[in-house]
């Protein structure tokens, strides 16, 4: 066996390490790259942005027989479109204004190897042409030149688009989307896949860790959001949202309300920490009734009398009045729980985050002990 074909079978044997997840949609991808990667069978990878298309890439470059090969990658949408054709084919010195000396293109560079061309959607269609052109004749010629090379590389491109319907609408070639349509795969969203949500996350943690990033724990009910959150950036959303718990709560359990916002799930009860829901004895001044249920009681109905109109004397700052108002309220719930968070924020009917974020808002501090309020805005 060459040393190419152990290589592949290494990484061909330790696939699930590297395509994380325990979903069936995952487990068809697998099988896929595991029947398609030792072929040289052109591959067209499609799926929403952020779905992991590059790392699927790699794989099959990987537990191919051109694992000993470079592995080139080249984004066709963001690379001008008169600019394109020299970047993948090369040019010769003098080609155009700026070429002072001979360059090698994309698929000179990746000879022997796999050449992935990434967002081919977005390819200009004049474009599509010569990259047909390509992969009908394994030839081509350096911007410039007029000498044919030969290439023997392999081709994997991927896409977000739906390229038959850009077939339809005349902005993509019939005859390049067959010549790329050899094996298709598709890569599936992440809500598609939510019980990879732990796995992903898990992996993500622990790369930054050996980084030296620090280390976080997702707690249960963080988990249970995360689950139910729509994740429009896919994998690479939950990958950025993770860096971004690490800096901010280093060494640190998250909890459902360390989230940031847009992932707490208005479906699901936010879990207060456990060292927010300590027995209000042990937080309240001794004079507090020993039956505390009575602190949050509702008062007892009494008829309301309509609000008397008020005369405006002169023009008013609305937005500043209502802001004083809400300061004070924040502060009356704070001064009647204690200054415990958790318990203020049921007062006035909040998050325990969104209060947090309102006290700094509003600069709002005890004025006995500066320090015990910073410590209990750090819960």
């Amino acid at each position: 066996m060459t040393a190419k074909n152990t290589t592949a079978q290494r990484h061909l044997k330790h696939l699930d390490q590297r395509l994380v997840g325990v979903s069936d949609a995952i487990k068809d991808v697998r099988t896929l790259v595991t029947k398609v990667a030792p072929t040289d069978a052109t591959v067209l990878l499609q799926g929403e942005s952020g779905t992991g298309k590059e790392v699927i890439a790699r794989l099959l470059h990987d537990c191919s027989e051109r694992a000993g090969g470079p592995f080139v990658p080249v984004n066709c949408g963001a690379i001008p479109g008169e600019l394109l054709e020299s970047e993948l084919f090369g040019h010769e010195k003098g080609a155009f204004t700026g070429a002072v000396s001979a360059r090698k293109g994309r698929f000179e560079l990746a000879e022997a190897g796999t050449l992935f061309l990434d967002e081919i959607g977005d390819m200009p269609y004049e474009m599509q042409v010569k990259l047909l052109r390509v992969l009908q004749e394994r030839t081509f010629e350096r911007v410039g030149g007029g000498k044919a090379i030969k290439c023997n590389v392999r081709v994997i491109a991927a896409t977000h688009q739906h390229l038959e319907q850009q077939v339809e609408d005349g902005k993509f070639r019939m005859d390049l989307y067959y010549r790329l349509n050899v094996f298709p795969m598709e890569v599936p969203a992440l809500r598609e896949r939510t019980a990879d949500i732990a796995g992903l996350a898990q992996r993500f943690i622990d790369s930054f860790a050996e980084q030296g990033r620090g280390r976080i724990q997702l707690e249960a009910d963080a988990m249970a959001h995360l689950r139910v959150y729509p994740w429009p950036g896919n994998v690479r959303e939950l990958g950025n949202l993770v860096e971004r718990l690490i800096i901010l709560n280093p060494e640190q359990p998250i909890f459902a309300a360390d989230l940031p916002a847009k992932y707490q799930s208005e479906s699901l009860a936010i879990a207060d920490r456990p060292e927010n829901v300590a027995p209000l004895v042990d937080q309240l001044p001794q004079e507090e009734p020993e039956d505390l249920s009575a602190l949050f009681a509702a008062p007892p109905e009494t008829p309301v009398a309509p609000p008397t109109p008020t005369y405006i004397d002169e023009p008013i700052d609305l937005k500043q009045h209502m802001a004083d108002v809400e300061r004070a309220l924040i502060i009356s719930a704070l001064e009647q729980s204690g200054w415990v968070n958790a318990h203020a924020a049921k007062l006035l009917s909040l998050q325990r985050t969104t209060l947090v974020e309102k006290m700094r808002k509003y600069d709002i501090q005890r004025e006995t002990d500066s320090s015990e309020f910073r410590h209990a805005a750090s819960k």
